[in-house]
């Protein structure tokens, strides 16, 4: 007698948001969280590391970029694990990992130290975006799919803004050590969270043929009366790609859209990550306390919370390339802009959120796009990547910006010598716009 078949797609599609779903959703937010939060601590207490140790400014931007590099390798070399074994196991070993490395953080005393350490982060932190973003839209109906990736990578943005907060209060009062504390205790105690209710993805289990009884298990949180008896075999639309995950980007017509992705990312990465890291700083040198400057530069992840919010729906309504060719044609100007503004503090404010709004915000999107773009079989790989040679230019933004300052170039030139990657990424947009509809006439 055949076996009787279940599609897993219908029971996704009619699925409204279930505890469970709103559990998961609340799981991978987050994660993103504590990554925004540890991805920018670097830049928030670099001030008062130059302050305490005497060193120059320019001596930090290696530490960035080593922080970035780990990062960098991290999406690269664990997204296609995770696709090989699953969202589950890579998002939870990856932030036990890099909650013990925030914590040893704590007792470095040199630079070269430091350097190590952050290098050794970034591997752990690499893989969390990617993974999370593809495990809750893998849970969501296609109707609001993009709206819940976006909110979900929305937490990376509200870390980072709270790692602000919090390294304004806590810093004078306890030392730059008491941000990395914070960064190592709280991951430690979602990781042991995340062993009790993160699911693994249904549509991953299924095309990797997993047991029924494991699939079964995630599907029953979906819908509890799902009728499954031991003859029922599950499935999805999808096939399981043959090859390896990252030669898969490059075939079946995706090549074109693949290389646009990653150059779009790149370019928009070393803009938000010069930002990012150089922007306390360099508002403390235009005659800002330092409270003031870390409270000011964290206005670029208030944009960029106000940017993921509100982006999403214009996305669904309009669709990504539209959208985003606007915002970066935005954010070139508003970037350009900063170092000229500085003096008048309101209107510096103001700059930084729009260019946070555009930046910070845009990179969501683009995690959403790639996700939304390709099959499950290669969503963590396809997102993981896009991110992946994307810091490249993540790291390449903060240590050009070290040079950059170390040879005495004005507030006023760096910023607009910072508004041409954005000019790159909106005409790539549009480039993406045509290679999208004429794949879509395909």
């Amino acid at each position: 007698m055949d076996s009787k078949l279940l599609h897993v797609e219908p029971i996704i599609e009619r699925a409204g948001m279930s505890p469970f779903q709103f559990g998961l959703l609340v799981l991978c937010g987050l994660c993103l969280i504590i990554d925004g939060f540890d991805v920018q601590a670097m830049g928030y207490v670099a001030p008062a590391i130059i302050q305490d140790w005497h060193i120059s400014k320019a001596a930090l931007g290696p530490v960035f970029g080593a922080g970035l590099f780990g990062m960098l390798l991290g999406s690269l070399v664990l997204t296609p694990v995770a696709d090989r074994f699953g969202r589950r196991p890579v998002l939870i070993g990856s932030t036990f990992f890099f909650a013990a490395c925030m914590l040893a953080t704590t007792q470095v005393r040199s630079i070269d130290a430091l350097l190590a350490l952050r290098f050794i982060t970034g591997l752990g932190l690499g893989s969390i975006m990617p993974n999370a973003m593809a495990l809750a839209g893998e849970y969501s109906p296609s109707r609001s799919r993009v709206t819940r990736m976006m909110l979900v990578s929305c937490g990376f943005t509200v870390g980072a803004a709270v790692g602000g907060f919090v390294s304004a209060a806590l810093i004078p009062a306890f030392g730059w050590e008491s941000v990395f504390w914070v960064g190592g205790l709280v991951p430690a105690a979602l990781g042991l969270a995340m062993l009790l209710w993160l699911p693994e993805s249904i549509q991953f289990l299924v095309v990797r043929q997993r047991p029924l009884a494991q699939v079964a298990r995630w599907l029953r949180k979906i819908e509890p009366g799902v009728a499954l008896a031991s003859d029922t075999r599950i499935v999805v639309t999808e096939h399981q790609a043959a090859g390896m995950p990252v030669a898969e980007l490059f075939r079946e017509g995706r090549a074109g859209v693949t290389l646009l992705l990653w150059l779009i990312s790149f370019m928009n990465l070393i803009n938000l990550y010069f930002l990012s890291n150089w922007l306390p700083t360099l508002i403390k040198d235009a005659g800002y306390s330092t409270g003031t400057a870390v409270l000011a530069a964290t206005m670029l992840q208030v944009g960029g919370i106000a940017g993921t919010l509100l982006l999403g729906n214009l996305i669904n309504r309009f669709g990504f390339t539209k959208v985003l060719g606007a915002c970066f044609v935005l954010a070139s100007a508003s970037v350009a802009l900063i170092g000229s503004v500085a003096s008048a503090l309101p209107l510096l404010i103001l700059t930084v959120i729009v260019a946070g709004f555009c930046i910070v915000g845009g990179q969501p999107a683009l995690n959403a796009l790639a996700g939304t773009y390709y099959p499950t079989s290669l969503r963590s790989t396809g997102i993981g990547w896009s991110l992946g040679i994307g810091r490249i230019g993540s790291v390449i933004g903060p240590v050009i910006g070290g040079q950059l300052i170390g040879l005495q170039w004005t507030n006023s030139a760096l910023f607009v010598a910072a508004s041409v990657p954005v000019i790159i990424s909106a005409l790539s947009i549009a480039r993406l716009h045509f290679a999208t509809r004429s794949t879509a006439a395909a």
